[in-house]
């Protein structure tokens, strides 16, 4: 092969690759960017919620947790607590069993939270709220560490973080969420 077979040779391997990465770089940045989640939590059954003042007492409020993967990658998290604040004092606990989320899918998980109602009861502002606003504004938080999957052989450790605001009105027996999601790799 003579110098300038050679020279064509390396010059349209070089273009070539050059492409490949330039067409990597691109999907990276636009089609395979990484999305946040959307999660929302949805009180169940709180038209049969009895509500008792015995402040040693726990009520069990089910929920479910509807979590939407925009990503081309899977997820898988393990077992994670969310946690329930109310005025600044954590008054429930949510278990948050482990589960895998396919990619650019919704899921459904189910569970139940803890509400302390001694804790709920103890803060100076619970009686003001209750009577007067008719409404009882929490927030909960929630970490779900695991790892994104994609291609089926790449695993990244990536965590999982999301905020709800909770606005439970116990006359009506309704709540309103809002939350905020968030994925760090």
């Amino acid at each position: 092969m003579s110098s300038r077979g050679r020279k064509a040779c390396c010059a349209v391997s070089c273009l070539f690759l050059i492409i490949v990465i330039v067409v990597i770089v691109a999907l990276a940045l636009t089609v395979f960017k990484i999305k946040d989640p959307i999660i929302s939590v949805h009180p169940l059954g709180l038209d049969h919620l009895q509500f008792t003042v015995d402040p040693n007492s726990k009520i069990s409020v089910a929920m479910l947790i509807t979590m939407v993967n925009r990503n081309f990658g899977s997820f898988r998290y393990i077992d994670s607590t969310g946690y329930v604040n109310y005025r600044g004092t954590i008054v429930a606990e949510i278990p948050i069993l482990s589960h895998y989320v396919p990619a650019r899918s919704t899921i459904n998980v189910t569970t139940n939270a803890e509400f302390m109602v001694g804790k709920m009861i103890e803060n100076p502002m619970f009686i003001p709220d209750f009577v007067t606003r008719k409404v009882i504004n929490m927030t909960s938080r929630a970490e779900l560490p695991g790892k994104v999957i994609v291609l089926k052989f790449i695993k990244i450790k990536a965590m999982a973080y999301s905020t709800c605001n909770i606005s439970l009105n116990l006359y009506n027996k309704t709540a309103d969420t809002n939350c905020i999601s968030k994925i760090k790799l």
